[in-house]
């Protein structure tokens, strides 16, 4: 059975990759540094806004004080235009009802700075999809790490053995296996299909209806 549901954020619920993109481009170009394709941050996102940064950053730009700088330079800038570009992918607002109307709990799970999670949420979805939005927070290991997922399930008052992890990349397959919970791989985002099946996803979904399909067969009545 599965009663709760922990989304990804970034390439599973929203497409954000051409305002991340844009916000990196703008950094670099206002540093005198080169500038990457939508295509290479769909690889270098995923781990969290300061390891983006750090990998859009030349080698030599990487010490402790300038990789800072560069964060809240990134960060004011995206802030600002985070919501230019991006946009639910087609299918999700329907399948957050459709998973409302049947009693199943959703929360989102995001490396994105926790500052930043909750507006992005709250612009783009009605109010009361999510049960609890989290994101990057200081002193919690970001994804893969597991720590972060224990504490979100005690917020939720979730039991793991009958919660569902939903991601687009091998971090978020690895996240939940972590944390002992399935975990489904959102073709439809900034990885792809190979990336998911190699990290060992539990299935695959190739749009938001099939994570439907998953939970009504797994909560369905087994007979005897």
């Amino acid at each position: 059975m599965i009663h709760t549901i922990l989304f990804d954020l970034d390439g599973t619920l929203l497409n954000t990759i051409d305002d991340l993109a844009d916000a990196g481009n703008w950094v670099c170009a206002q540093n005198g540094w080169p500038t990457f394709t939508v295509e290479q941050y769909k690889h270098m996102v995923g781990n969290g806004i300061p390891k983006l940064v750090e990998r859009f950053s030349p080698a030599d730009c990487r010490s402790p004080e300038q990789l800072a700088a560069t964060l809240a330079q990134f960060t004011a800038r995206y802030d600002a235009h985070k919501e230019d570009k991006t946009a639910p992918y087609p299918g999700i607002p329907e399948l957050l009802d459709a998973l409302r109307a049947e009693g199943i709990q959703t929360a989102v799970f995001s490396n994105k700075a926790d500052a930043l999670c909750g507006g992005i949420i709250d612009h783009y979805f009605s109010p009361g999809s999510f049960a609890l939005v989290r994101g990057s927070r200081p002193g919690v290991p970001v994804k893969p790490d597991p720590a972060g997922v224990y504490s979100l399930l005690a917020d939720l008052g979730a039991d793991p053995k009958t919660t569902l992890f939903v991601g687009d990349s091998n971090v978020d397959i690895a996240t939940g296996h972590n944390a002992g919970l399935p975990a489904l791989g959102a073709v439809w985002g900034f990885r792809g299909a190979d990336e998911l099946r190699a990290a060992g996803a539990d299935e695959l979904v190739w749009q938001p209806g099939d994570i439907l399909t998953y939970i009504r067969r797994a909560n369905a009545v087994q007979p005897g």
